[in-house]
């Protein structure tokens, strides 16, 4: 009876470190497909996508709003910081920076940043410039997302102009503000 105990045992220690790993590992693994899928496999990180208009068959972002026009930048500061600019907006703007376990590590809306949000993106011990909000991500990588108010095709059309205003650039390439 003894080794029958010791094999259940064992068998409940492996499925117990199993379900842990699963849990620590989701988050990252969901991540990774989103910022695969929104970066088309890497060719564009570290610049804004823009959404077209959401229909109901719209799905790079979970269950996405009809009403919100989106950008997203899969950043990736591993090489040095990012200049991220969000044109300002007439109506709701917001501006989400999510690391790499999805956590999300910064916000700021229209109404805290009424003139546009402007900010840099780095890693501790990344050298920044001063004078500009700096934003530090636990993570190298990871996702920004710029949401606008766009519920008519009239408004989606100002929200697509103004999110084509947007920056998620290098430093070392980005335009003096």
């Amino acid at each position: 009876m003894k080794p029958v105990l010791q094999w259940l045992g064992l068998a409940a220690l492996f499925a117990l470190i199993g379900h842990f790993a699963v849990i620590l590992a989701t988050p990252y693994v969901l991540m990774n497909g989103a910022m695969n899928k929104l970066s088309a496999h890497g060719r564009a990180v570290n610049q804004f996508v823009y959404s077209p208009r959401t229909t109901a068959a719209s799905r790079a972002v979970v269950r996405p709003s009809p009403d919100l026009a989106y950008a997203a930048c899969v950043y990736d500061i591993a090489k040095g910081p990012l200049r991220v600019h969000a044109a300002p907006s007439r109506d709701y703007m917001s501006v989400s920076v999510f690391q790499a376990d999805s956590d999300n590590i910064f916000v700021v809306n229209d109404r805290q940043a009424p003139t546009g949000v402007d900010f840099v993106l780095a890693k501790a011990g990344q050298a920044t410039p001063t004078g500009v909000k700096v934003v530090i991500s636990p993570s190298v990588k990871g996702i920004i997302l710029d949401r606008r108010l766009a519920p008519t095709q009239d408004l989606f059309a100002q929200a697509d102009q103004a999110r084509h205003g947007d920056l998620c650039q290098s430093i070392a390439s980005a335009p003096a503000a």
